[in-house]
């Protein structure tokens, strides 16, 4: 048992490594912003004038974004673009046969993409949208104009890029399992964006914290009443044991 214990060990750390080593570029970890609700908020109109010209959010109604600390008003005013009533889902505002002729591919819905995209050797879904939407490069082999490491040939443009600027990868050699590969060192900056790096990256993770929080709205309760379930169940444990000791203790 002991051998086979010991086997089962070894061959998951070998299929963890497997994963982690192959496919792409490591993912940075996304900031955790589900329950920051201003940058929800910041998130959310990123979403519908950057992301919904093209994607749609199916499965998510504006009205939920009330939980966000927005009045009907303010949604109306400032996110409703696709729909005129507040009760329809975010549809996407592009003709999907459109979409199709210019991308090659339907764009995908992002309703459930930060829970769809999870990778067990890399990290979840919203590491890798992090990532992904920090990885762009110019690449003129391309339909778009351009490529991205985190997931390369993608049909996808840079949507963002007047906020990044131009940048390119910078690699430098190392050997890896007895081969020379290149490895991805940094960025060189080529053009300067409407915003630093760091103000780049902060916006990118108020979109992240969206798609996460809009791909389960209640996943903050639910955690909430996890913890308090596990607090109950542990005093009940603890009940139950005294009332052994006090029902058992004249017993010899």
């Amino acid at each position: 048992m002991k051998k086979i214990f010991i086997s089962l060990l070894l061959a998951t750390a070998a299929v963890t490594s497997a994963l982690a080593a192959g496919g792409g570029i490591a993912w940075d970890k996304a900031p955790a912003k589900t329950t920051d609700m201003v940058a929800l908020q910041n998130g959310a109109k990123i979403f519908v004038n950057y992301c919904q010209n093209c994607h749609a959010a199916g499965y998510m109604r504006f009205n939920k974004l009330k939980d966000l600390g927005l009045t009907d008003q303010q949604i109306k005013e400032n996110l409703l673009f696709s729909t005129d009533k507040i009760g329809e889902t975010m549809k996407v505002s592009m003709d999907v046969k459109n979409a199709k002729d210019w991308f090659g591919v339907v764009p995908p819905d992002l309703t459930l993409v930060a829970r769809s995209r999870s990778d067990f050797g890399k990290g979840t879904g919203s590491d890798y949208l992090y990532t992904y939407l920090r990885t762009y490069y110019r690449d003129d082999t391309k339909p778009t104009g351009w490529n991205n490491l985190a997931y390369p040939n993608s049909a996808m443009p840079h949507v963002m890029w007047e906020w990044q600027g131009e940048r390119k990868p910078i690699y430098e050699e190392a050997t890896e399992h007895g081969k020379k590969v290149a490895v991805l060192k940094g960025w060189q900056q080529v053009t300067p964006g409407s915003m630093t790096p760091l103000q780049y990256d902060q916006s990118v993770g108020d979109l992240v914290g969206f798609l996460q929080w809009m791909s389960e709205p209640v996943q903050n309760t639910r955690v909430q009443i996890g913890v308090w379930v596990l607090l109950f169940l542990l005093l009940l444990t603890f009940a139950a044991w005294r009332l052994n000791v006090a029902f058992w203790k004249d017993v010899k």
